[in-house]
């Protein structure tokens, strides 16, 4: 049995400590709320906000499944250039070949590690592939309609910060940050279900474990967002939205709690459009994928826990300076 240091129980109470400074400081005290007339429309943005977002959520578990079953590892490895900074555009570029949700990234790229894919790629590989692809910009578009340039400044901030972090990583980090006591995943349980029905099987049954494994998610996050919604006051919410420095991090706080897909976040940060400045929906959509409740915990078993807190940070502080830039385009 392994314990647990304190540096890694950080991330397991940042998603509980953020969820009760919200309930204490900002949910109003006032039994009326529960009437019906909070509680219809409490179920009505959680309907709305779910059956738009499950779609995609099954369009992205689909392509992960296709991925997953029908490409050989090998193949991302022998494409890698040899050189930085070709192979970080190659690895920021790799998402819209494969997209792959930031939920069956980790495992993927720990295959490819152990099959001799550069740590610093491996990086930009998990920050960029869940954006950066056509189902969630698909996803941003649909749900930013009349507002479509979010849908440009996600995919851009995505891309820069990935490239960033490639460089910083490439430059800074010299020793290998894995954990190589790691059991290696074998696929076991791939070539069983492919022993058993073929790869078409294989397909079917990894989609439903993907989109299952991603509804949760999906629903506790809808869950959260549409009480946020109806039960927080309106003043409260403007009164966040209107501070610059509370919104964005309220914004990326949120992103970590909700723990949300890269395929559904956007239809949740649509419904806090005319309440928040348009830089913090890009740092919730963008911070998200890339750093949230269950990435944190597969990031931490997958590196050293001195590397994971430094990648976090570097997560945290070039989206959170990027949205503020990025906002004054917008």
């Amino acid at each position: 049995m392994t314990t647990l240091s304190p540096f890694k129980i950080v991330p397991l109470l940042l998603p509980a400590a953020f969820l009760i400074i919200l309930l204490v400081l900002w949910l109003p005290e006032r039994i009326e709320m529960l009437d019906n007339v909070y509680m219809d429309t409490f179920k009505t943005s959680f309907v709305g906000i779910l059956l738009e977002a499950l779609p995609f959520v099954l369009a992205g578990a689909l392509l992960s499944s296709l991925l997953q079953v029908f490409v050989p590892d090998e193949v991302l490895s022998r494409w890698i250039p040899k050189k930085p900074v070709p192979a970080i555009l190659f690895a920021c570029l790799l998402g819209v070949i494969f997209p792959v949700c930031e939920c069956g990234m980790i495992p993927l790229v720990r295959r490819l590690i152990h099959k001799g894919m550069p740590v610093y790629v491996a990086i930009v590989f998990i920050l960029s592939g869940p954006i950066i692809n056509p189902v969630v910009y698909g996803a941003t578009f649909m749900a930013f309609r009349s507002h479509p340039d979010l849908a440009y400044a996600r995919m851009g901030l995505a891309f820069a910060v990935a490239f960033l972090i490639g460089l910083i990583v490439y430059v800074t980090v010299k020793k290998s940050p894995v954990r190589w006591s790691m059991e290696r995943e074998t696929g076991g349980d791939s070539h069983l279900h492919a022993a058993r029905g073929g790869r078409l099987a294989s397909v079917f049954v990894h989609t439903s474990d993907e989109f299952f494994d991603m509804g949760k998610y999906l629903i506790i996050g809808c869950l959260l967002t549409s009480a946020i919604q109806t039960f927080m006051v309106r003043e409260s919410l403007s009164a966040i939205g209107g501070h610059p420095l509370g919104s964005y991090l309220f914004m990326m706080g949120l992103a970590f709690a909700l723990s949300l897909c890269s395929t559904s976040d956007a239809f949740v940060a649509s419904t806090f459009l005319h309440t928040f400045p348009a830089g913090s929906l890009i740092a919730f959509m963008v911070l998200g994928p890339m750093l949230d409740f269950k990435n944190a915990m597969m990031l931490m078993a997958l590196f050293k826990t001195k590397f994971a807190l430094y990648l976090f940070f570097l997560i945290a502080a070039c989206v959170f300076v990027g949205s503020v830039l990025i906002s004054a385009w917008l």
